[in-house]
């Protein structure tokens, strides 16, 4: 008899049946709120522009000079059945990002998405807080981007030049820090400034520079442009990603265009524009505020574990 133990599941049996309990309050959440769940395609012909976010690839045996990309997030999908009148919705995927695996990353995880319509990006932290509090989590504490630098690395992260972030990314580790403000700035804040804030208990940092506006819509506060977007941090570990959700197909159109510039500067696979989602917003997409939450990190925060593969029924390497 064989005594080979691989075909075993990653998780325990417990966090299997923790994870169908947190997915059991999400829903009751949402339907409360009538917040209707929906569900859309995996596979596209089109694939993410952001250049700090990488798509996994696939063609089918019967169309393979056609590239098909497997979904980073359900987001594009998602503004185009609000485009179409859908109101507010919600959906838990699975979804797939090319990243080297580590404690907080996988390449397959599960994803909450949803969006309001009507609300700003702050009802919709209000709201986050109310979902923290349904399942068990305490509600968050709140502070700027610019308020988590100047407390942690003294800096004003909007106006510091570049050439003194390349400087700071240096003394951190990053020996070849390249003129990238977006990267810099991403470098200090996850090797130095979430480090050294208190996110023992759940922590939401908005107003982001505008340069990591995202799909989000920018703002003027005092003397500075800013980007109305935030995230979630519990225990070090970025839980959820919300903004006011872009509707002008234009400038969503001028953004896409510098992604692709941003990913041929960087070598990087290009991808097609999706013209679908950018006809959506041409048609009107109503305002509203979305966000999206990893739900295996949310059940390590809930269960106190310190790697995703603990909470993933089966890991990649165990598939």
């Amino acid at each position: 008899m064989t005594t080979d133990s691989s075909w075993q599941p990653d998780a325990s049996l417990q966090i299997i049946k923790q994870r169908a309990s947190l997915l059991r309050k999400i829903r009751d959440f949402m339907d409360t709120r009538e917040i209707i769940e929906v569900d859309t395609p995996q596979l596209s012909h089109y694939g993410i522009s952001d250049p700090y976010i990488q798509s996994l690839t696939t063609t089918r045996t019967v169309e393979k000079d056609t590239l098909l990309y497997l979904q980073t997030s359900p987001e594009f999908c998602m503004k185009r059945l609000l485009a179409a009148g859908s109101g507010s919705i919600y959906q838990i995927a699975h979804v797939f990002r090319d990243e080297e695996s580590g404690p907080c990353h996988s390449t397959e995880f599960t994803m909450l998405e949803w969006y309001r319509v009507g609300f700003d990006y702050y009802r919709l932290m209000d709201e986050v807080d109310a979902l923290l509090a349904h399942i068990g989590l305490q509600t968050s504490a709140k502070m700027t981007y610019a308020e988590a630098f100047m407390q942690t690395v003294h800096i004003d992260p909007h106006s510091v030049v570049t050439k003194a972030l390349a400087a700071l990314c240096r003394q951190w580790g990053w020996d070849t820090a390249v003129d990238d403000r977006h990267a810099m700035l991403d470098f200090i804040f996850s090797t130095v400034v979430i480090k050294n804030i208190n996110t023992a208990t759940p922590l939401i940092i908005y107003d982001y520079p505008a340069c990591m506006a995202a799909l989000a819509t920018l703002k003027q506060a005092e003397s500075i442009i800013v980007s109305e977007r935030f995230e979630l941090f519990i225990n070090g570990m970025e839980i959820a990603n919300g903004f006011n959700e872009l509707t002008d197909a234009a400038e969503q159109r001028k953004r896409f265009e510098a992604d692709l510039m941003a990913r041929r500067d960087k070598q990087l696979r290009e991808v097609p524009i999706d013209r679908k989602l950018l006809a959506a917003l041409h048609s009107g997409l109503p305002e509203c505020a979305g966000i999206a939450v990893g739900i295996e990190r949310l059940l390590m925060v809930l269960s106190g574990k310190e790697d995703i593969s603990e909470v993933s029924t089966y890991t990649l390497a165990n598939n």
